[in-house]
């Protein structure tokens, strides 16, 4: 990967928004720095100010593994667009897959209720996906073990994907988040999509992105990511907003 703001970097960057392009950002590590508490997470007021008003010259998503209701009261600006749990949830979109394995899975941690609070992991029924966390965890090692005894047998309709201190459950035929990329393109009828992101959950639209995609990771941790460029870590989102306020910014009539 190259940095974005070297020179292939921002050539791609103006080609993209030179277009119809969505703009779409993950919330956690991307446009909220990453903080030892989630419930803590905000969009600082600067970067909330920027995303604010590129939202009034092209449209603007959050696609993010937290649930819709969580992300929203965090953005500190009012994006087009909000999907939640890793691209399940869409509040304009009614759900097109069968949510009964998790229920299941739902019995069976309270079966086993005792032995996660007792290895420090926190359950976070998020709907449409569970998230099992460790970051608290005073044996980091106790708590992946008994996350890996949880999810050893899972059920075939479900999936487990891992992330940074946590381990996620969904639906195996749920949307994911370049379904939901994807989705939202063709629903604001763009003609190009950028996105960023920084977790395993972005990996997807990473993979599969189209050539009109340009795609940016937060982070230099994964050398095998397939996103175009990255950035070094969210300290470079603000200039990253800037750059494409620039590039966005009604021009003077000659």
């Amino acid at each position: 990967m190259r940095h974005l703001f070297h020179r292939a970097g921002r050539e791609a960057l103006v080609t993209t928004l030179g277009g119809r392009a969505l703009l779409a950002f993950d919330f956690d590590g991307t446009i909220a720095p990453l903080v030892a508490r989630p419930e803590e997470a905000r969009v600082s007021d600067a970067v909330a100010e920027r995303l604010g008003r590129l939202a009034t010259l092209r449209p603007v998503a959050i696609i993010t593994g937290r649930s819709v209701g969580d992300v929203a009261p965090r953005l500190g600006f009012a994006p087009q667009y909000i999907v939640g749990n890793h691209g399940a949830e869409d509040p304009a979109e009614s759900p097109a897959f069968d949510t009964s394995a998790l229920e299941r899975f739902r019995r069976h941690l309270d079966a086993h209720a005792d032995a996660i609070r007792s290895a420090g992991v926190g359950v976070e029924d998020k709907g449409y996906s569970i998230a099992l966390h460790y970051r608290f965890a005073s044996d980091r090692v106790a708590a992946q073990r008994c996350i890996e005894a949880l999810v050893r047998d899972l059920d075939p309709e479900l999936h487990f994907f891992g992330g940074k201190s946590v381990a996620n459950v969904a639906v195996a035929g749920a949307p994911d988040k370049a379904d939901a990329l994807a989705s939202l393109v063709a629903r604001c009828d763009a003609d190009a999509a950028l996105f960023v992101g920084d977790d395993v959950n972005d990996d997807a639209v990473f993979a599969r992105a189209e050539p009109s995609w340009l795609t940016v990771r937060v982070g230099r941790d994964d050398p095998m990511s397939r996103a175009d460029f990255f950035l070094d870590d969210h300290s470079e989102i603000a200039t990253l907003l800037e750059i494409a306020l620039e590039v966005l910014a009604p021009k003077p009539p000659a």
